[in-house]
């Protein structure tokens, strides 16, 4: 049996993989990791162990204690912070990973070099400036029409943006947020926007699926109306996208590996401009594949492992068109007691007390 160990466990990316892992035919064991333990308590995992944040000096060294506590083989992080440490650590890790190059993980997680790579391989985008001044932000409202999008260079599920037509309020956001250098400014798109995710491996496609969201899970309580939490989400099959997500993934990568989720925004044109590329993580709603028949993270544990797949007759959208997969306040709730919840903070003191003695 397959030991999986699943970071960020408790929340519902991670709950859908797990579930997905469930529906697979195959047992797996897995071992589910989480920085919160109000959140850990929700891991839907065979065993569960709260670790420090990805950024704690601490975060890599007690990920391989629970590695070798558990006999986990291999590793897969749902939470962007914790894919972007992954990677950069995989070659200290004790266990096995399926990521993308790690170059690509650095430029996928910084929109700003997302941006520069389309934009230097002639792919339509908004035009964009990094605002490292109130200078750039004046220039932004003057070169690109008054109506923009401010967003964080990093960061998931919206995080930071803003649509607006006004100086004082984007400086005033960016100033409340400390963002000086940490922030764009681009071209407001239109609201419809679509998802091609994919698995390559060593260069070749292995399987690609698209859906069209028709409406974000709660953006009336967003100031952007994006929550990064697609509401309703259907499946498309359009060429069109298929040939500007690709093209977009080997701005980046000729020779991608792992997994891709290629946002896109259609413009006044209707064109499908990249915004962001989702690396080495599966989006938030992926069960809907596994629901419709598509398992995505099976496909994907399996090509790390260097097994063989399930046939996929069709590598390119397998999924029929307008399916529909709506999320709803899917949060997982869970039952428990206070000291349960309490005693994973005790463990993770005594693993910290672990390591500083070895390390002494």
């Amino acid at each position: 049996m397959k030991r999986i160990m699943v970071t960020g466990s408790g929340g519902t990316p991670s709950t859908n993989f797990v579930r997905s892992l469930r529906e697979a035919g195959e047992p797996f064991y897995l071992i589910g990791t989480d920085a919160d333990k109000f959140s850990l308590m929700r891991s839907e995992t065979d065993e569960k162990h709260l670790v420090p944040l990805a950024n704690d000096p601490d975060y890599i060294d007690i990920i391989n204690d629970v590695i070798t506590e558990t006999r986990a083989e291999f590793v897969h992080a749902q939470p962007d912070q914790e894919v972007g440490v992954l990677s950069k650590n995989r070659n200290s890790l004790k266990a096995m990973t399926f990521l993308p190059a790690e170059r690509t993980v650095e430029v996928l997680q910084d929109k700003w070099l997302s941006y520069q790579a389309w934009k230097s391989k002639g792919i339509k985008v908004p035009e964009t400036v990094i605002l490292n001044n109130e200078n750039d932000l004046r220039r932004a409202f003057d070169s690109l029409g008054g109506n923009l999008w401010i967003r964080e260079i990093a960061g998931a599920f919206g995080k930071g943006s803003i649509p607006t037509t006004s100086f004082e309020l984007a400086r005033s956001w960016i100033d409340f947020k400390g963002g000086w250098g940490k922030f764009t400014a681009a071209e407001k798109l239109t609201p419809n926007s679509v998802t091609w995710l994919s698995i390559w491996k060593n260069g070749e496609l292995v399987v690609a699926q698209s859906r069209k969201r028709l409406y974000w899970e709660l953006g009336n309580r967003s100031p952007s109306g994006v929550t990064g939490v697609t509401g309703t989400g259907v499946t498309v099959d359009d060429e069109t996208i298929t040939k500007i997500a690709m093209d977009s993934i080997y701005a980046v990568d000729q020779s991608p590996t792992g997994i891709f989720g290629v946002d896109l925004t259609y413009d006044a044109e209707g064109v499908p401009n990249p915004t962001e590329i989702n690396i080495g993580r599966f989006f938030t709603t992926h069960l809907f594949f596994t629901k419709a028949g598509l398992n995505m993270p099976y496909i994907y544990v399996r090509l790390a492992y260097n097994e063989s797949i399930p046939s996929i007759p069709k590598k390119i959208n397998p999924l029929p068109p307008n399916l529909c997969w709506i999320r709803g306040m899917d949060f997982n709730p869970v039952l428990t007691t206070l000291d349960l919840v309490e005693e994973e903070d005790a463990r993770l003191v005594k693993r910290r007390l672990r390591l500083k003695e070895t390390r002494q």
